[in-house]
């Protein structure tokens, strides 16, 4: 109740200055509109808005899926091989080198106009921190708990690759969990990012489309009630996978209270 108590504090102090600013400045209405009349808008053309962030939000649910299954599978394969983290790594960089606004048009000529091309942007914006907060946990695994759990294996008559798997899935794996857990949060916040930057070069659907569409036609109110609407769908993800980790962490939690 007390994050929800200080967030719409926070919501309307920031609806308070827009209006004020409306009112000091005396801006028309297709530059600057008052929130009151962009909460009119969103009550007129509620039903588009709402069906298009529907499929927004499919588009970064989907690119979340996706990404963090890709960035996880990659920090475990380069964390098993040192060869292959010489190879990966430089690759992996570069993937964030080149802005993501530049590969857009490629991706939907790939990939056409529909959802797959949305879809594959989001996750290449979500993979990069998904892939750098798991590995960094990995890496940073207590020698002292590797050597304990050495010590309890070698009296176990097991190949190597069975006591690198028990090593990685009783010792590794949940100590880079809070790592992990970062760079999830991370990449929940950055997540709207692909799926509208895809909408906005070519879909025929969301709140990207909707959006581009109204700031065309300068109806800009409908343009900030579509950005709103993104707005409180990533405030609200970002919110619920915060409060989805704790809970799968929940002994981070209390390891704390006790340090």
């Amino acid at each position: 109740m007390k994050r929800i108590f200080q967030i719409s504090m926070t919501i309307s102090g920031l609806l308070g200055l827009w209006a004020l600013i409306v009112w000091l400045t005396d801006l028309p209405k297709f530059i600057l509109p008052a929130p009151l009349q962009v909460l009119q808008k969103f009550v007129q053309r509620y039903p588009v808005i709402l069906d298009n962030a529907a499929t927004t939000l499919l588009e970064i649910i989907l690119g979340l899926c996706f990404g963090i299954l890709l960035g996880m599978s990659t920090a475990l394969i380069v964390s098993l091989s040192r060869n292959l983290r010489q190879w990966i790594l430089p690759v992996l960089i570069a993937s964030q080198a080149v802005p993501v606004f530049a590969i857009a048009p490629l991706l939907v000529l790939w990939f056409d106009y529909g959802i797959t091309s949305k879809v594959v942007m989001a996750t290449l914006i979500i993979y990069f921190p998904v892939t750098v907060g798991f590995l960094d946990g990995l890496n940073r695994t207590s020698t002292d708990w590797q050597d304990l759990a050495r010590i309890y294996q070698q009296g176990a008559n097991s190949s190597a690759l069975a006591s690198m798997a028990r090593l990685y899935w009783y010792i590794k794996v949940p100590f880079a969990l809070p790592s992990l857990a970062s760079g999830v949060r991370v990449a929940t916040a950055v997540a709207p990012i692909g799926a509208v930057v895809g909408e906005w070069v070519g879909s025929s659907s969301g709140l990207g489309y909707l959006m581009l569409h109204a700031n065309g036609r300068m109806q800009t109110d409908l343009m900030f009630a579509s950005l709103l609407t993104l707005t409180v769908i990533s405030i609200t993800l970002y919110y619920l996978v915060d409060f989805l980790l704790k809970r799968a962490i929940s002994w981070q939690q209390t390891e704390d209270q006790f340090t």
